[in-house]
């Protein structure tokens, strides 16, 4: 167990550090070849776009053996990466794009991958430390990876960056093909959960993935909205320079990486909801502590908010993981991460329209949006409770069930099983 876990971390710094250095090139690779920031900008976009299909893209690793999926799709990121050799001029820049793309649907295939492989490979209990030690690598990734990137582009420009881009997607699927799988999934679900709906169901069918994946999606979607309101809050409120901002990317950075490796140890001992809960207070929380007006107070609150996103978004992937059967983890995991990310394309747009009130509105907007659906979840819960709770006999004080109730094993469902249960 333990060779498998360091093997899903050294995958994660690997992939981490060719994606997050590809990114940052992609972009700058444009602008000197159209001088258009728009153009340049977009090649972002063209990364995240193909999430709003996961479900779909997550239906292909139900149907196929899912390590050699994984593993065919990083050797085919690899050579069209090399595909960046051919880019000469302004005419070839729709290969950039091209690619960029390609990352994205990677992206959607590899993440959902490797979500259902890692209940395959590790202990039920391994898995929220060893999902937090991969979110620490990741971002531990995006503080080096892109300036060493922009530094190899300045030295021998885009091509270099592409050798070494396509040479981390290779060495992935070797660490891939060295997992040891100790559990198999079982077999196709019935005809009437084949459809791409089963994600949905099974996904908003329990009260552990729907709250979790709800809030890390509230989370992930304020982030974005509230990054223009940091801009301005950096640049017309404190008066500082525009550099101030990779300080407080550093900072936030640094969060993240404490986040994901105390992360673990939380879920193990509170449960994924009560960290969900946690990360998105936490979150809402360092939203209102950027609206006030010292710098030390916004770097701390840059600190708290990298944080807090890892507590949500691991807790939720945890929860998808430990409850989902195994055979449609592929889609549900997919469907999931699309709920989670696809918000966010969303968001962006919204809050640069929104500072337009000032920079503050949107920071409490954030805010009240985050602890809003905290109090949400928390209600829904109450009230499941109270419908569940059993009423008395009059006759002779018995507890009997209430009408429509159904034990905990038995939800929307059907039996609800555990990862032992499983086999997995």
């Amino acid at each position: 167990m333990r060779r498998n876990a360091g093997l899903f971390v050294a995958i994660s710094l690997v992939s981490g550090f060719g994606s997050s250095a590809m990114s940052l090139v992609a972009g700058i690779w444009i602008l000197d070849l159209t001088g258009s920031s728009s153009l340049a900008a977009l090649a972002g976009l063209c990364v995240y776009t193909p999430v709003l299909a996961g479900p779909w893209l997550g239906g292909l690793l139900d149907r196929a053996p899912r390590r050699p999926l994984v593993i065919a799709v990083n050797l085919t990121l690899a050579v069209v990466l090399l595909s960046l050799l051919a880019v000469r001029g302004p005419g070839e820049t729709w290969l950039i794009f091209a690619v960029s793309c390609a990352y994205g649907v990677s992206y959607v295939l590899i993440d959902a991958g490797e979500t259902a492989l890692l209940p395959s490979a590790l202990s039920p209990a391994e898995l929220g430390d060893v999902n937090g030690w991969r979110s620490s690598a990741q971002e531990g990734m995006k503080l080096v990876a892109p300036l060493a990137g922009a530094g190899l582009y300045a030295w021998h420009g885009g091509h270099a960056v592409a050798v070494l881009s396509a040479a981390m997607p290779a060495l992935v699927a070797i660490l891939y093909a060295a997992v040891r799988l100790t559990r198999t999934p079982s077999d196709p679900p019935p005809d009437r959960q084949r459809g791409l709906r089963a994600g949905l169901a099974v996904l908003s069918g329990q009260r552990t993935t729907r709250v979790t994946v709800a809030l890390a999606a509230a989370s992930i979607a304020m982030s974005g909205f509230s990054t223009a309101a940091v801009y301005a809050i950096v640049i017309t409120e404190l008066r500082l320079p525009a550099t101030f901002l990779g300080i407080l990317v550093s900072a936030q950075g640094a969060g993240s990486v404490v986040g994901g490796l105390i992360v673990g140890r939380l879920i193990a001992r509170r449960g994924p909801v009560a960290v969900a809960v946690a990360g998105t207070v936490l979150f809402g929380a360092g939203c209102l502590a950027r609206c006030l007006p010292w710098w030390p107070v916004t770097i701390a609150a840059s600190m708290v908010a990298g944080i807090a996103l890892p507590w949500t978004l691991v807790a939720a992937v945890t929860a998808v993981q430990t409850h989902t059967p195994a055979a449609l983890l592929g889609r549900v995991a997919a469907t999931a991460n699309t709920a989670m990310f696809g918000p966010i394309a969303l968001a962006i747009p919204l809050g640069s329209a929104a500072v337009h009130l000032g920079a503050r509105p949107p920071l409490i907007a954030a805010a009240v949006i985050c602890l809003g659906a905290v109090v949400a979840t928390s209600r829904r819960r109450s009230t499941r409770r109270n419908a569940d709770r059993p009423a008395r006999s009059p006759s002779t004080g018995r507890e009997t069930p209430a009408p429509g109730h159904r034990s905990e094993r038995h939800g929307v469902t059907g039996a609800r099983t555990t990862l032992t249960e499983q086999g997995r």
